[in-house]
């Protein structure tokens, strides 16, 4: 065994030592995009930190709204687990911003949700072109 192999094993963590903790979401109004998201999920925007606005998924993670106004937004995907006796509210949040969710990432089919793995999901832009999606189960992976 090389030296680079011994070290890279004596290194590894077990997966739960690793969490995120924050990621930066950019945008084009820090404002607008988070408090666009804390509505429709039903969360609160906290204070500022240095350039950054957070919003507290709850778990621990958070999402930092980072102004960027030189250049253009890259859109991200944000997948966020929501509890099943808060999906059918969040989907009536869009509504009633006008906001169109559909039942694919593609966003070929608006106005429906999907039932992946015995839950229910849903995708939607946030204002920069972020696409969210929420989802009441997880993915199951192989």
């Amino acid at each position: 065994m090389s030296h680079a192999q011994h070290h890279t094993r004596e290194s590894e963590l077990p997966a739960v030592a690793v969490q995120l903790n924050h990621t930066a979401v950019y945008a084009g109004d820090r404002h607008l995009s988070a408090e666009f998201l804390a509505a429709i999920l039903g969360l609160k925007v906290g204070a500022p930190f240095g350039p950054f606005l957070p919003v507290d998924l709850g778990n621990g993670v958070t999402l930092d709204y980072y102004e960027k106004r030189d250049e253009p937004i890259q859109p991200q995907h944000y997948a966020f687990l929501v509890p099943d006796e808060q999906f059918d509210v969040m989907i009536a949040r869009l509504e009633t911003v006008g906001v169109t969710y559909y039942a694919d990432p593609s966003h070929t089919e608006p106005g429906r949700i999907n039932r992946l793995f015995g839950g229910r999901g849903a995708y939607f832009d946030d204002p920069d072109g972020h696409n969210m999606e929420i989802m009441t189960r997880p993915y199951v992976r192989p």
